[in-house]
């Protein structure tokens, strides 16, 4: 199982789950493309595109920082090419950028709701349509969207209606695009944690230090993603991955070494549907 001169195109690679998935394929020797908008230190924020880079460069890997706004079509178009231009193709696309904002109806503004849905589904839709003329020359084609299964219990609209939307949009674009690309061999799924994983809007909006206590590192999202990038794409395809279950596929059972804290009970995600729960689409 190996990466090694498969070239991703990550989008949000600065931090958080997207840099983790770009850390675990440089390790293989692969090549990133690190498409996101921070390129100035933030002090809510961690990490820049050029820092990203230079953490993909000391991994082993080779790194591509790009100035990249997933709502602009020009900017897309223009990070498509560097990243094929300076890699010669690209094999596997992580559509990880996104906005939150977990508010009601009334205290949602126009502003923020536009901000989330253009990201987030927009977005996704976005760098799909660019990086697929590019995916379908590649051996092993991979589109991951790090979303949600599709469980339409209302329990996860009524607090954020707004925010869940935006997310499932990025969901039912994998599974569509699964379908239509089926006979162009170029693999779309999803992949969802079980559990909060610490990153900045854990830290920013869920709960600070104590709430980082209960969550798993971002490692293990990577270590799942890189499984699922191994698998053949042909086969491999229209699924909505837990990020637990991708590793216990893998023989991984054991996860406390991806606990922040080891023996503090975990806070569980957003999303993940209960055992036997009724979904639009099956997870995998």
């Amino acid at each position: 199982m190996s990466l090694r001169n498969k070239t991703l195109f990550v989008t949000g690679a600065s931090r958080g789950i997207g840099l983790a998935i770009a850390l675990r394929a440089a390790r293989d020797g692969a090549n990133v493309a690190v498409a996101a908008k921070t390129v100035k230190p933030d002090p809510r924020l961690p990490g820049t595109i050029f820092t990203a880079a230079e953490e993909i460069e000391k991994a082993g890997g080779k790194a591509l920082p790009l100035a990249c706004d997933i709502r602009n079509e020009q900017s897309v178009e223009k990070s498509v090419a560097e990243t094929v231009a300076r890699f010669g193709g690209i094999d596997i696309v992580v559509n990880n950028a996104s906005a939150i904002s977990l508010t009601g109806t009334l205290a949602t503004p126009m502003k923020r709701y536009d901000l989330m849905h253009q990201i987030n589904a927009r977005g996704t839709f976005l760098v799909s349509q660019k990086c697929i003329p590019h995916l379908e020359k590649a051996a092993n084609p991979h589109v991951l969207n790090l979303s949600p299964p599709l469980d339409f219990d209302v329990k996860w609209f009524a607090n954020h209606s707004a925010y869940t939307l935006a997310k499932y949009g990025m969901s039912i674009y994998a599974w569509a695009m699964a379908a239509e690309f089926k006979g162009k061999g170029i693999a779309f799924n999803c992949l969802w944690p079980r559990t909060g994983i610490a990153t900045a809007a854990i830290q920013n909006i869920l709960g600070g230090d104590e709430g980082m206590k209960r969550c798993r590192k971002p490692d293990i999202m990577a270590d799942a993603a890189h499984a699922i990038f191994n698998r053949a794409a042909s086969t491999c395809t229209g699924n909505f991955f837990i990020d637990d279950e991708v590793l216990a596929a893998e023989g991984v059972t054991d996860l406390d070494r991806y606990a922040v804290s080891p023996g503090t009970p975990l806070m569980p995600d957003f999303f993940v549907p209960a055992p036997g729960a009724r979904t639009l689409v099956g997870r995998s």
